[in-house]
C-alpha cells in the first residue's frame, strides 16, 4: 500500500508526436525516480503500448505521473493513462495474449501488464478507459501468465 504519491505531470495524448513526449518523460521520470536502465526501458515500452492504445483506441486522453513511496519506503512511478472513448467491451479478451483488435499485435495490454508490478483497468463500454500501472524501484516483477 502506497504512503504517498505526488503527482509530477499531466501529458495530453492527441497525436503521434505526444506519444514521442510520454515515451521522453516517463524515461525522465524514472530516472529521476532511480530506476536502472532496464527497468526504465520496461516503464517505458509499457507507457509506449498503454499511450498508443489510449490514442488509437481511446480517441486520446491524458498521462497523469505520480512518483509514490510504499509503506516499506521504497519508491515507484504510477502513471494513469485516461481517456473518454468507447471502453473495452471485453476486458478479459483484451488482456489475452495474442487479442488484437485488427490493426495491432495483441501484446499490448498484456504484454504491458507484464512489464510493471501493479496494473488496474476501469474500463465501461461507452464511458472510456483508465489504466494504471505501478513500478516500483529495486524489486523484480513476477511472471504472469495470459489472462
Amino acid at each position: 500500500m502506497d504512503t504517498a504519491a505526488d503527482v509530477e505531470a499531466r501529458l495530453p495524448i492527441r497525436s503521434d508526436m505526444d506519444l514521442a513526449w510520454v515515451r521522453q518523460h516517463v524515461r525522465q521520470a524514472a530516472t529521476r525516480v532511480g530506476f536502472g536502465l532496464v527497468d526504465q526501458t520496461k516503464l517505458v515500452t509499457a507507457a509506449s503500448e498503454l499511450a498508443r492504445n489510449t490514442l488509437v483506441h481511446g480517441g486520446g486522453g491524458v498521462l497523469e505521473t505520480s512518483r509514490v513511496t510504499a509503506a516499506d519506503g521504497t519508491a515507484g512511478l504510477r502513471l494513469t493513462f485516461s481517456d473518454e472513448g468507447p471502453g473495452i467491451p471485453d476486458l478479459e479478451r483484451a488482456l489475452s495474449d495474442g487479442y488484437t483488435s485488427g490493426d495491432g499485435l495483441g501484446m499490448g495490454l498484456g504484454g504491458s501488464r507484464r512489464l510493471v508490478h501493479d496494473f488496474e483497468v476501469d474500463s465501461t463500454p461507452g464511458a472510456g478507459t483508465t489504466v494504471r500501472v505501478t513500478s516500483w524501484v529495486s524489486r523484480p516483477v513476477r511472471p504472469r501468465g495470459g489472462a
